[in-house]
């Protein structure tokens, strides 16, 4: 047995203890398995593994790809078919609307929000795993687009004021012929005007940023959205919310000023709209106003009687077909100068790659609208296939949310993600399968081919009335502060934070800031822990915090001493002055004291005269502590790094020099292997871990009782 306690002699004893009285029978030492890692081998088994190739796991490999082909031909017609065709029709007819008004937040023409509606909706249902969320514009992300467009048309020397009649569906073919031949010459750069070049900034940011979804997908690096907290998401969406209101307030008054851009966008475009506000096109104000008393309560009614309707009202599209005949037939814009959607052409434009030369400059800015898009995308995936029992697959979610940026880019589309909002419509209206997209992708198909040119009338305020009613969820959040507050104010702090800066500065700098904020805090939590004493429930082996319940029993002579955090570098001064303030005894200051009254007691040999106070201090200072142990409890620590063992080790020593034996309990594997790795017990000294905070303490009096001090051999 000797021979095995020297082998490990690293290792540390599990004591049980019973009645008082530890078990008398042989010591067991518990041993680590040790994991030994040929590199060269796990490295060959890994690209073998990697490299088979059997029939099985080529077809393994293509249904992961697609998954539309291991369940579309599972497919239960008679009882799937009705509810997805009537959820897709629904939100077909709601994206109608949609995709016009979130073109313009995106910067682009009308046109452009239907091609992406469309082809996203087509792609997802090949690539998605999620039965129920629906893809397609979301108005944060338009709201990015639209930042970074205007920013590099103003790079390019183009106005940023919109366009009145613009002839884009011809530039763009034109400049397609000419990008595709080869590098541009100075005509096709002319040909190509403010709308060609706005597109092709989308559609390139939009590539970008598929890219780095896809890749994040293949190097698995999704945990990116952890960093994302639900109260940092909703933070951010509802101060990129007070962004997009500011940026469509423009049209509800009629005005034609620039979109500002950069830091304090939102206060700059306030400005010059009360700047301007003498210049209001009240044809543009009337009509919103109309538009607004109409949309806002007809919503209203649909949320609160969602229950019994069996599909909610599709009042955007009333109010736009309503809207269009005014504006035609009243002729509007002719009589009052009401800015209007403009010609929308039919059919496709043919495809075009993006502009390569573009990407050093907006590969930054892909990188958040390409976290915001997948972590909206897998977060709304998981929720609603836990709430409809089912699972999906992360990592291919971030696959398919990439490709539903990179092919659309080809066709001139800008980024995509899903939404909220269209969700629960496609949920609540009896979607079962991806099917719904397709259907959805119809409707999208038939108005790009026959209908949309009807839309040429459509006030661009009614567009603008469209986005800020849909802004009404994002909005309500400041109705659940206090019952945030009243669960976590940290929570709540970094909404606060996230949604002002992404108000108040811009998008990129609020996500980033509500990011860097929410590190802070977790790092601020952990550096300043709490710790507690604890005192057992009478009659049972249960210990809890003496501040949190009342008859808990306690032992002068040992304290139990709760730390709830991992112990670190950051935290290791914070977990020392907290045992020391809570047990009462701080080795150090004893330690000082004991040495001060030798010195006086030395002092007091040789001068012979006036010793009655030293021999006093000394005797008072050497009288034995009350406190013979302290029991640390473990459960809460996670992990220790170098200076936590340290720690650890430190205080053992200290209060051993004064006598107080220090216990520890609960402590997880891998904190035990931290501690044998560090030799915290020396060789040849007996230091146990106990796999309760009871046997510590039982130990404790029992081995004291015995000998009115520890015993090795207790």
């Amino acid at each position: 047995m000797a021979a095995e306690a020297n082998h490990v002699h690293s290792m540390f004893e599990l004591a049980e203890v019973n009645d008082g009285k530890p078990k008398r029978r042989p010591r067991v030492f518990l041993e680590p398995v040790e994991r030994r890692t040929d590199v060269k081998a796990y490295v060959t088994k890994k690209v073998r593994k990697a490299c088979r190739c059997t029939t099985a796991r080529a077809k393994d490999q293509i249904y992961s790809f697609l998954p539309v082909l291991k369940w579309l031909p599972k497919y239960n017609l008679k009882e799937n078919i009705l509810g997805d065709v009537m959820s897709g029709l629904i939100v077909g007819i709601l994206l109608v609307p949609q995709s016009i008004a979130y073109s313009l937040l995106a910067g682009q023409e009308p046109i452009y929000g239907l091609y992406t509606s469309f082809f996203a909706s087509i792609i997802y249902f090949l690539f998605g795993t999620s039965r129920h969320i629906s893809v397609g514009i979301f108005g944060v992300l338009c709201l990015m687009i639209g930042e970074v467009v205007d920013r590099e048309l103003h790079r390019a020397g183009f106005d940023l004021k919109p366009n009145v009649s613009s002839s884009y569906h011809s530039d763009v073919v034109i400049y397609v012929a000419n990008s595709t031949l080869g590098a541009m010459n100075q005509t096709s750069q002319a040909l190509c005007d403010r709308s060609c070049h706005a597109i092709v900034v989308g559609a390139t940011v939009t590539f970008i940023a598929g890219v780095y979804q896809v890749a994040m997908g293949f190097f698995q690096v999704g945990f990116v959205s952890v960093y994302l907290s639900d109260s940092l998401l909703s933070g951010f969406v509802t101060g990129a919310s007070f962004t997009i209101l500011t940026s469509q307030a423009k049209y509800l008054l009629g005005l034609d000023i620039p979109r500002s851009n950069g830091v304090g966008s939102l206060v700059t475009t306030w400005v010059n709209i009360f700047r301007n506000i003498h210049k209001t096109n009240l044809c543009d104000l009337l009509t919103s106003c109309l538009c607004l008393l109409v949309l806002v309560p007809t919503k209203e009614l649909n949320e609160r009687f969602k229950s019994k309707l069996k599909a909610p009202l599709p009042t955007e599209l009333l109010v736009v077909v309503a809207a269009t005949l005014a504006s035609h037939f009243g002729k509007l814009e002719e009589k009052y100068g009401s800015s209007v959607a403009g010609h929308i052409p039919t059919g496709f434009l043919p495809p075009q790659p993006p502009d390569w030369n573009l990407i050093p400059s907006l590969a930054l800015d892909a990188v958040a609208i390409a976290i915001i898009g997948f972590a909206i995308t897998v977060s709304l995936s998981e929720m609603f296939a836990k709430k409809h029992g089912y699972a999906v697959k992360a990592n291919q979610e971030m696959y398919a949310i990439g490709f539903c940026n990179i092919i659309p880019s080809f066709f001139h589309c800008f980024t995509t993600s899903a939404a909220l909002a269209k969700t629960l419509v496609k949920e609540s209206t009896g979607c079962q399968t991806q099917i719904s997209g397709v259907v959805t992708g119809l409707v999208l198909l038939l108005v790009l081919l026959v209908i949309a040119p009807l839309f040429y009338s459509l006030q661009k305020c009614v567009l603008g009335v469209i986005t800020i009613v849909n802004l009404r969820g994002a909005l309500r959040k400041f109705s659940e502060l206090p019952k945030m507050w009243h669960l976590s104010r940290v929570d709540t702090v970094i909404w606060v934070v996230t949604m002002l800066s992404s108000a108040l500065l811009s998008t990129e700098l609020g996500l980033l800031i509500g990011v860097s904020f929410s590190l802070l805090c977790v790092i601020v939590r952990t550096q300043r822990p709490e710790g507690k004493l604890l005192g057992c429930v009478p009659e049972s082996e249960i210990y809890e915090p003496l501040l949190a319940y009342r008859n808990l029993l306690t032992m002068p002579s040992i304290r139990v001493f709760r730390f709830e955090a991992p112990l670190y570098y950051a935290n290791k001064e914070a977990f020392k002055s907290m045992l020391y303030k809570l047990t009462g005894v701080n080795p150090l200051w004893v330690l000082a004291a004991k040495k001060k009254a030798e010195k006086q007691k030395v002092r007091k040999e040789m001068v012979s005269s006036n010793g009655n106070q030293a021999a006093v201090s000394v005797q008072l200072v050497t009288q034995p502590l009350e406190c013979h142990t302290i029991v640390i409890d473990c459960c809460a620590v996670q992990f220790l790094d170098t200076a936590g063992i340290q720690t650890l080790k430190e205080v053992h020593k200290d209060y051993g020099e004064i006598g107080i034996r220090v216990l520890l309990a609960q402590c997880s594997p891998s904190v035990r292997d931290s501690l044998s790795r560090g030799q915290y017990a020396k060789e040849g000294e007996k230091n146990l871990l106990f796999h309760s905070v009871h046997q510590a303490v039982e130990y404790a009096l029992f081995a004291y009782r015995q000998n009115g001090c520890y015993d090795s051999e207790a």
